[in-house]
């Protein structure tokens, strides 16, 4: 009998490679029929594996969910670079914006309502909230001020980067709308964020 790698005339993935595969086939999976019809039989078959190789890497369906909706938004995650911390944080805020009045944004809102009755898929989108790629992305736009003479250091912290994504949230949570209009996020950037920032000097002086 042929080794396992070599039945069916292909090489069987393994590592990084199979995980990706599995990610990819989960969030296709969600896009196409929401988080309530996703299973684990129906994602071992798009993926191409078996449901013990998922289990041993996502022992939970809600933790496979949320992965799999990380997967999606940091393939898609640009970090803009105008110039300018106001350039930067208005293009990286209307990107999420974009990005969450879209297919893509659907699959959230759909984890979010199923985390309604899920009290571990909550715990887990909460988790999967705090050190996202999203953050670190805030914290590189500061990062950048500092460098320019825009921002003192202290402006580099986790809740002063996570404030303009909160705001965004809040606004999508709160007012249902389809898409923010582009003047709440100049808003957001102009009379909430960059003031925020600017304090953080005053605050490090004092």
């Amino acid at each position: 009998m042929a080794p396992d790698h070599q039945r069916g005339g292909a090489t069987r993935r393994r590592g990084a490679a199979l995980e990706d595969a599995i990610l990819r086939a989960a969030a296709e999976e969600l896009r196409a029929s929401g988080y309530a019809s996703m299973t684990m039989d129906r994602v071992a078959q798009r993926a191409g594996t078996n449901k013990n190789a998922i289990y041993r890497r996502w022992p939970a369906r809600a933790a496979l969910g949320v992965a799999a909706y990380r997967h999606l938004a940091d393939a898609q995650l640009q970090v803009p670079d105008t110039g300018t911390l106001r350039g930067d944080a208005l293009a990286l805020l209307r990107a999420a914006n974009t990005t969450w009045s879209s297919p893509q944004g659907a699959v959230l809102r759909d984890l979010l309502a199923a985390a309604a009755d899920d009290p571990g898929l909550l715990t887990r989108l909460r988790e999967q909230a705090g050190g996202s790629s999203t953050d670190a992305a805030w914290l590189t736009l500061l990062e950048r001020a500092v460098a320019r003479g825009e921002a003192a250091a202290g402006a580099v912290h986790p809740r002063v980067a996570s404030v303009p994504m909160m705001l965004l949230r809040g606004e999508y949570a709160l007012r249902g709308l389809p898409e923010v209009p582009d003047e709440v996020l100049t808003e957001i950037v102009d009379e909430v964020f960059l003031p925020l920032v600017r304090g953080r000097a005053t605050d490090a002086e004092g």
